[in-house]
């Protein structure tokens, strides 16, 4: 028996229910995304072992987790479509479980340290697209005069408005929204389940009142979901898949009657315009990342995308060195051409 399970110790997956049951949501107290996360990485590491290596998860050892092993998974994953920004959490994840791993066992050290070697992939920094005051204009005046389109015009504004984030939106409860009052604010629980208190403004407070009108007007609890759906007549937690549809669908429509709209819009669009749009309105980055629920402002920084008139005010503002040293041209001509310069005759 004691030789059975020194062998289970040493296979690869013997650890994972205790990472991700008990270790990154209990000790490390990671968010319900996060463990996520790294539970499909593991998924994936073991269906590529089973297809492309024919290695079972029962016969798999931490030993044979070589860096040769793991730049086969990551070419694999290249091949599949991934980006390199994918391939770079997939390894990451991994990584995370060997240190989780080497810290029950001293021998897997050895393999962390080997993994830790291997590079990241050089990731492509594009440009985000963000959506401009006009276009946001567009896609919230598409919602009908119906009650699904007052509670989607209401979740798409509150977006926006809180520069929240789509789980945290799913996830509000009746006792987060304080309204009645002149300074309405809403709880959030962001990642890592730190909460913090966002404002908003009083025209969204009164779009989240109509909507509570409609669909809330006898509580039960204040631990209801604000949003729900409702599956065989009991109400769930609002898919996320449910919301990007939706407004993929209001987009193509207002991309009808303007152009301005990107091709692909999706909810995390609204958190970014909004917090560019503070930035481009003069809002300390500080602040900003506060609003966010960022816990480095550094994050933040990904969002400061300065408007054209921003720009050219800075450009305005530094004189060339052929600008510095130029002689003004009035000083050296007379009285008619001077005249000229000026318009006159």
């Amino acid at each position: 028996m004691k030789g059975n399970g020194a062998l289970f110790d040493s296979l690869f997956f013997s650890m994972t229910l205790e990472y991700l049951e008990t270790y990154l949501p209990k000790q490390l107290g990671r968010s319900p995304q996060t463990i996520r996360s790294h539970r499909d990485t593991l998924t994936v590491f073991r269906r590529f072992l089973l297809d492309e290596k024919k290695t079972s998860i029962r016969h798999f050892t931490f030993q044979e987790c070589t860096p040769a092993l793991i730049q086969d998974f990551i070419v694999f994953l290249k091949a599949g479509g991934n980006s390199s920004s994918t391939c770079n959490r997939r390894l990451t994840s991994l990584r995370s479980y060997l240190w989780f791993a080497s810290e029950r066992d001293v021998a897997i050290q050895s393999v962390a340290l080997r993994l830790a070697r291997i590079p990241l992939s050089k990731e492509e920094h594009k440009e985000k697209e963000i959506l401009s005051l006009e276009a946001l204009a567009h896609i919230l005046a598409q919602p009908t005069n119906t009650k699904t389109g007052l509670r989607d015009l209401t979740m798409m504004v509150l977006l926006y408005d809180s520069a929240i984030r789509l789980d945290e939106l799913l996830s509000l409860a009746m006792q987060d929204l304080v309204l009645e009052r002149s300074d309405p604010y809403i709880r959030v629980k962001g990642k890592g389940n730190k909460e913090r208190i966002v404002a908003i403004t009083e025209k969204t407070a009164s779009h989240l009142k109509e909507y509570l009108r409609v669909y809330r007007q006898s509580p039960k609890n204040k631990q209801e979901l604000v949003f729900y759906t409702k599956i065989k007549g009991c109400e769930a937690k609002m898919s996320e898949g449910n919301v990007e549809r939706f407004i993929k669908q209001y987009a193509m429509r207002a991309r009808v009657g303007f152009d301005g709209i990107p091709e692909n819009v999706y909810p995390h669009m609204f958190r970014r315009a909004r917090a560019t749009h503070l930035y481009q309105s003069g809002v300390d980055l500080a602040l900003i990342s506060r609003i966010l629920g960022h816990s480095s402002i550094e994050t933040t920084r990904l969002y400061a995308v300065p408007s054209m008139e921003m720009l050219r005010e800075a450009m305005a503002s530094v004189e060339t060195p052929d600008q510095i040293n130029e002689e003004p041209l009035w000083e050296r001509c007379g009285e008619e051409v001077f005249a000229k310069l000026c318009g006159l005759r």
